[in-house]
């Protein structure tokens, strides 16, 4: 179930927060406005206000101060100097449209209600005080409007006599659990009731009124979809409600941190591996491996097996399915086994045909496997740091018809990573230093492949934050770093073309944050200001797609114009990067002709998550499905 108010579905994964501004803006128009302004810099989706017509709220006595406790004499008081007028509410509610987020109330009197339905108020809430008061709710339940009711000071019977009122009258409302006193003491706010209200009703959030943040973070947690919390500019303000209420910092705090738990719950699906943890479960997990060289045809028994890491290969799990198995295929000492090898068929390379020249990612130690296999237009060439201490001379002999590229490691030694943006010039200048090297090794390539005249370099080029994305403010800055280093490389020779990144890269299998060449307006712009052409992985920049929520097959016609060189894996939501083609959310069909129309001689590899394992079986399915679509 959800509940619409504007065009927000409540209750469909997004909490809705209210900042309760109620009469704590103390009688000033000003400082209401005030108040809306910072409610919206925190975060709020809601700025809350109270009407009241204190003659249809208190008795005339009360309104006299004619014996009446303290208590009330205070509150009665404080209405009387704090209460904003109808016709400053109707400002209020015009600049909440003004500037984009919702303006509600809470109506305490039928006549209220009245004024705010000439306003056009698009739902209303139902203070705690309130919600017995089947009079009033009569009233609001003829508006159609939604309602959002608090709960506070009443019994579960009441609040059951209510949600039967409510439903006899087909009224869309949402419960808030509610301590109301103001303050609330911790002890006294019990939210495992949330559980028990949602039994009665399943749309439940938390009104909160206890000092700090936490327990509203909490009810969050506990899958509350709406959190109101008053707001106040100086809790030291006079008036009941300043003490319990958060400033505009704790404010975004909270905000901040609803948004948090709101990733970090997920959707309670079946777990599934992030791309982070696939990394380290490569790297520190084990796998079934060859105890020694094992001929094809041999019946597998335990002495031929050990588990050794990384985990690249078959589960240790899947021992007793290996076991009295015949071997498809020779391996050597401490190969690894794959889910291929408990399988009667095995995936082999063929001749493939596509319209544009195409080739397969290797390392120099795999080269010779590779091309005693397949005759591809041209060789991706995957550089570790280690790589760059190698002579290819002793992986590569004589020369091949084929072109080649190379691709840059993104980490160095010393656990540095590329960033040739960084504001840290000592470590921008390490960087230049490290590509430069990259450079000299793709010239000194070119004799293997006397065919390549201009070799492309694939680099991710930096420009990376470890714990939050930069604010636009210093984007600019980065790309023009960016460009200084591009004036101190020789690029004599060659051609460097930065890749289409993902938003949450992975490096040492955690996660940060990417702020360059992400956005398809500011890859276009950079690369007609810098005379740059891209690596247009298309994996990366679904992901980003997914994050922006923005039209993939548009940013792919606007990036494929500067596009030289294609990754070529599938993607899935925000970190499902380098899927099997067609197990993600990229429809190839409908890629190939934007790229056939946006870059047609544009080269591509399949970048397929670990699909070198197995003698390349990912790249050959990858392969197989890509063919008739590029």
């Amino acid at each position: 179930m959800t509940l619409k108010i504007n065009d927000r579905e409540i209750g469909a994964g997004r909490t809705y927060v209210i900042a309760e501004i109620g009469n704590n803006h103390n009688g000033s128009f000003d400082r209401a406005i005030d108040m809306v302004d910072r409610a919206i810099a925190a975060g709020a989706d809601c700025a809350k206000f109270q009407m009241r017509h204190l003659d249809e709220v208190y008795r005339k006595r009360s309104l006299g101060k004619d014996g009446e406790d303290l208590g009330t004499e205070y509150i009665v008081d404080l209405l009387h100097r704090f209460e904003l007028g109808v016709e400053q509410h109707r400002k209020l509610f015009d600049y909440c449209r003004q500037r984009g987020v919702e303006y509600m109330c809470t109506p305490w009197d039928a006549r209220s209600v009245a004024v705010l339905e000439d306003f056009g108020v698009r739902a209303y809430k139902v203070a705690s005080a309130d919600l017995t008061n089947l009079p009033l709710l009569e009233v609001l339940a003829r508006t159609a409007k939604p309602l959002i009711l608090s709960t506070g000071m009443s019994l579960a019977e009441e609040v059951l006599a209510t949600v039967d009122f409510l439903d006899a009258r087909s009224v869309a409302y949402a419960l808030l659990h509610c301590n109301s006193t103001y303050p609330a003491p911790l002890h006294d706010i019990n939210l495992r009731w949330m559980a028990e209200l949602r039994k009665i009703h399943p749309l439940v959030g938390y009104s909160g009124h206890e000092r700090g943040i936490n327990v509203s973070l909490a009810a969050v947690a506990l899958g509350g979809c709406i959190i109101e919390r008053h707001f106040t500019l100086d809790r030291l303000m006079e008036g009941p409600d300043h003490a319990a209420s958060l400033t505009e910092t704790e404010f975004r705090a909270m905000v901040e941190g609803i948004r948090e738990i709101e990733l970090a719950l997920g959707n309670g699906e079946a777990r599934k591996l992030s791309q982070g943890e696939m990394i380290n479960r490569e790297n520190l997990g084990k796998s079934l491996v060859a105890a020694r060289p094992l001929k094809a045809g041999t019946v597998l028994r335990a002495e031929d097996i050990k588990i050794r890491s990384p985990g690249q290969g078959l589960s240790p799990q899947k021992l007793p399915q290996l076991l009295g198995r015949i071997l498809a295929r020779d391996l050597r000492d401490e190969d690894f086994f794959y889910p291929s090898d408990l399988a009667d068929t095995r995936v082999e390379p063929r001749n493939y045909r596509f319209g544009r020249p195409w080739g397969v990612p290797v390392r120099y130690h795999d080269f010779q496997e590779y091309a005693a296999r397949i005759s591809p237009n041209l060789w991706e060439f995957h550089l570790s740091y280690s790589d760059m201490d190698l002579d290819p001379s002793d992986y590569l002999r004589g020369t091949y018809a084929a072109g080649f590229v190379v691709h840059a490691p993104e980490l160095f030694s010393g656990s540095r990573l590329m960033d040739l943006a960084t504001p840290d010039e000592a470590y921008r200048k390490d960087s230049i230093r490290e590509t430069q090297r990259v450079i000299d090794i793709t010239r000194a390539l070119r004799k293997f492949f006397p065919g390549e005249a201009r070799p492309m370099i694939v680099a991710n080029v930096g420009g990376f934050t470890m714990d939050e994305p930069l604010p636009a403010a210093a984007i600019q800055g980065y790309y023009e770093r960016f460009a200084a280093s591009l004036q101190e490389l020789d690029l004599q020779g060659v051609e460097l073309i930065p890749q289409t990144m993902a938003p949450f890269p992975w490096h040492f299998g955690g996660q940060r944050y990417q702020n360059i060449f992400v956005k398809a307006g500011e890859i276009v712009e950079w690369c007609r200001r810098l005379g740059l052409r891209m690596c247009f992985d298309v994996s990366h920049s679904r992901l980003t797609c997914n994050h922006l929520d923005v039209d993939f097959y548009d940013f792919a016609s606007q990036v494929a114009p500067v596009t030289a060189h294609l990754h070529l894996g599938d993607a899935k939501d925000l970190n499902g990067e380098g899927l099997q083609v067609g197990e993600g959310d990229i429809d190839f069909d409908r890629l190939g002709a934007i790229l056939q129309a946006g870059c047609p001689r544009a080269s591509f590899i399949p970048e397929i998550w670990q699909g070198h394992k197995n003698g390349g079986e990912g790249f050959w399915i990858a392969l197989e499905r890509l063919e008739g679509k590029l």
